[in-house]
């Protein structure tokens, strides 16, 4: 099949790596703007394996494209649709963004059946243009069951590296599953700067850590997921002790987090059926007063 590549960072670097390699045609898309040269190889190195596979570079979506995957921060998803026409003839666009509403948006501008939700848990870096490091010994990618027949052989060449790749046919719990383990993940280890082992280690924080999961599963059951409290606290104690999250490298590094897609959903999912979730509200305000003062540290 061909791909494209919309956002070829640490998420989209890693699957346009592994689809390469496994002899899929791969292009990456980027701003005709974009000043960072950008080579024709995408390099992954995982926690067992090296490799290297060629890919190609255009600024404009080709209309014999096979599957478009975005992997764009989900603040960026707006301004990155400009190169892709809602008029294209790509058969299907699979999200890999955090948050929800996207799917809405994408599904609004593309159609029903185009696209294909999808939720990634890894842990990537892009550590140079072109170099992957997969950081997890874990690389998990759900689909949504309505693209099962047009990807199953995509899912193959996931299988065959290594990754865990499944079809889900509730695409509600698929997703809220992903963000009841991922948002209080991010928002307790960027509120307080630790990586897992020491939010586990400090009992104040693995409280925060265990409510805010606890907040964003009841939030979910309320929009008709079907997620499980105690499943998501296990998985998270079983995580790397050195793991972080994205957006706490995001904030550590200066750039801009996913805030809103993150902690903002579960908060405004939560308002809409008249959900309290105070934690979850205490974790964004101690991120945003974070944010606030390593942008006067930085301008000073």
């Amino acid at each position: 099949m061909k791909h494209a590549i919309l956002g070829a960072g640490a998420v989209g670097g890693l699957v346009g790596a592994v689809l390469a390699h496994e002899g899929e045609d791969v292009t990456l898309l980027v701003r005709p703007e974009s000043k960072t040269p950008r080579p024709g190889t995408l390099s992954l190195k995982t926690p067992s394996d090296t490799f290297e596979a060629a890919v190609r570079i255009e600024t404009k979506l080709s209309d014999d494209t096979d599957v478009l995957w975005i992997a764009v921060k989900a603040y960026q998803l707006i301004a990155a649709l400009h190169a892709v026409p809602p008029e294209s003839k790509i058969r299907t666009i699979i999200p890999l963004l955090n948050g929800i509403d996207h799917v809405e948006l994408l599904r609004a501008r593309f159609g029903q059946d185009r696209v294909v939700p999808a939720t990634i848990a890894v842990e990537s870096e892009l550590i140079a243009p072109g170099k992957i490091v997969q950081r997890s010994p874990f690389a998990r990618l759900a689909l949504s069951m309505t693209g099962q027949e047009r990807l199953a052989s995509v899912a193959d060449r996931f299988r065959h590296v290594g990754f865990t790749c499944e079809f889900q046919a509730d695409e509600k719990t698929m997703l809220w599953s992903k963000l009841a383990f991922l948002g209080p993940f991010a928002l307790t280890g960027t509120a307080s700067d630790k990586d897992k082992q020491g939010i586990f280690a400090d009992s104040a924080w693995r409280v925060r850590l265990e409510s805010a999961v606890g907040e964003a599963c009841t939030v979910a059951a309320a929009d008709g997921a079907a997620v499980d409290r105690e499943k998501i606290i296990a998985t998270l104690a079983a995580l790397p002790a050195t793991m972080r999250s994205s957006m706490q490298k995001d904030v550590s590094a200066g750039r801009v987090p996913e805030l809103d897609a993150i902690g903002g959903t579960i908060i405004r999912a939560g308002q809409r059926y008249r959900l309290d979730v105070p934690v979850t509200r205490e974790l964004v305000a101690r991120i945003q007063e974070r944010l606030g003062t390593l942008h006067v540290a930085s301008a000073s």
